[in-house]
């Protein structure tokens, strides 16, 4: 499998002294889907931040397609999209389609690129009949998918969820369940971060534990799935077993 995205040596110490991420090696894979499952505190968020330039590292380096994050910032952020569970806070625009729409216009592509990758994303998304609506109106799943919408529109190769079924209803986690997949299917190299495995561990390729700012194990999901409660991590009802897509999305 190829390599996108490397991880070498990477620590992170904040101001007031406290390491959150200490020597962390990881590479991701092209295609690959991949959880990443720690307790509270054990330094994802942090982590996941390195990976297009959000942190800079107090040691250690990040590398896409094997060059330095640091020679093009504006690349690493087109080709790692990042997904906050506060929705809310990644929210710029006055109505979806604008919203849609900043990315790429930062970018200064032609108007009509623009109006073509907006179309695009919201049509991935579902969310092609609400461009005029206004983003603070939508419910926490349609707000999960505008933000999945302004990542698709700037052509991403990763796409990384951080904590993304967070205060979500049922019908919300099933949305955003099936655009995690859908986008997975396409060919997006997924990661998503969270305390709770039980909702997408089934359909993960690849199950990493952190545990005080390191990556303590990394491998397929069925190898060490008994070994999460040591690390704080509720354990998946049948051990995360594989739960056909379309039994979980209709």
């Amino acid at each position: 499998m190829t390599t996108i995205l490397q991880i070498e040596e990477l620590t992170h110490t904040f101001a007031n002294g406290v390491t959150a991420v200490k020597a962390v090696n990881l590479q991701l894979g092209k295609g690959e889907f991949v959880v990443l499952a720690g307790p509270n505190g054990s330094g994802k968020t942090v982590l996941i931040k390195h990976f297009n330039g959000l942190l800079q590292p107090t040691k250690g380096r990040v590398l896409l397609a094997g060059e330095p994050i640091t020679k093009n910032l504006l690349l690493a952020r087109q080709k790692i999209g990042l997904i906050f569970q506060d929705a809310d806070s990644q929210i710029v625009g006055q109505t979806v389609t604008e919203d849609v729409a900043f990315g790429p216009e930062n970018l200064c592509l032609p108007r009509e690129e623009i109006r073509e990758r907006v179309d695009r994303a919201l049509q991935a998304v579902g969310l092609s009949e609400l461009g005029h609506v206004r983003p603070h109106t939508l419910s926490g799943g349609q707000k999960r998918r505008l933000a999945v919408a302004g990542i698709l529109a700037m052509a991403p190769q990763i796409i990384v969820f951080d904590e993304p079924f967070t205060g979500l209803d049922y019908p919300g986690v099933i949305q955003v369940l099936k655009q995690i997949v859908d986008l997975h299917q396409r060919g997006h190299t997924i990661l998503v971060v969270t305390h709770d495995l039980e909702k997408v561990l089934a359909h993960a390729d690849r199950l990493l534990i952190m545990n005080e700012g390191r990556i303590v194990r990394d491998g397929k999901p069925e190898a060490i799935i008994d070994e999460v409660e040591r690390f704080g991590i509720k354990k998946p009802y049948g051990k995360g077993r594989r739960v056909e897509t379309m039994t979980w999305l209709t």
